[in-house]
């Protein structure tokens, strides 16, 4: 069985403090959701996860690319770079790094669900022929994706693994499962084209995405839930997995 092997402590450097566990679900009412999945080179795979996750074969990469048209803090628009991965018998994406565009909000999303984000300029462009992410800091391009030739799907037939989040808690370092509610009204699917990737930007160094796997978009509310559990980094979660709520 693969099993993570790097240091906890080590990845724990730039990681969110989460407050506590007791915060209330957050209904956001209009989101767009860019997902893109990439197959990368297996060598080095095992040193992106911590010991409690499985890597997958193939190892994969997700990006998730979110605007937030109405928030308690504003709108906003997010990122996130995920590497798949398994907790227990469970698909989980654990998030390597993050960027956002609104301080306020990125605050909260760490205190209250274990988000780690850096500042950044987001964008969401949605053509008829194409919907383009991309982010950038500083006039430096990090990410910069697209879903070619978008087509209508079900809501059903697109589907978002939780996060494992790994964030300082009032139990100490803890990998925080976030696992929100998508309430689809609009699905896309299309071609998936990575056109720029800065693996380092990303807390991935040695991530060299390969081949594409899928491309989806949504619109419709999205839920950001109540916490439920967390599991220590360093332990299989058979063994690790406490229930917080």
């Amino acid at each position: 069985m693969l099993i993570g092997s790097a240091d906890p402590q080590a990845l724990a450097a730039h990681v969110a403090t989460l407050q506590g566990f007791d915060g209330e679900p957050q209904k956001l009412p209009c989101v767009e959701t860019l997902q893109l999945a990439f197959e990368f080179e297996s060598a080095g795979m095992e040193a992106l996860l911590p010991p409690a996750l499985h890597p997958t074969l193939p190892p994969v990469v997700t990006w998730l690319v979110q605007r937030v048209d109405s928030s308690p803090w504003g709108s906003f628009q997010l990122a996130q770079c995920r590497i798949e991965c398994r907790s227990g018998l469970r698909p989980r994406g654990f998030l390597r790094a993050g960027a956002i565009d609104n301080p306020e909000a990125g605050v909260q999303l760490a205190a209250r669900w274990g988000y780690s984000l850096r500042g950044a300029e987001i964008r969401l462009d949605r053509a008829y022929d194409r919907i383009r992410a991309l982010v950038s800091s500083g006039g430096r391009t990090l990410l910069d994706l697209e879903l070619r030739d978008p087509a209508p799907v079900r809501g059903e037939d697109v589907f978002y693994v939780a996060s494992m989040n790994l964030a300082h808690t009032p139990r100490g370092l803890r990998l925080v499962q976030v696992d929100p509610e998508f309430e689809v009204e609009r699905a896309e699917r299309g071609r998936p084209v990575l056109r720029h990737f800065e693996a380092a930007e990303w807390n991935a160094g040695g991530v060299r995405p390969r081949h594409p796997v899928s491309a989806s978009f949504t619109l419709g509310a999205v839920t950001l839930p109540a916490l439920r559990y967390v599991c220590r980094p360093d332990v299989l979660a058979f063994e690790g997995s406490e229930r917080v709520g």
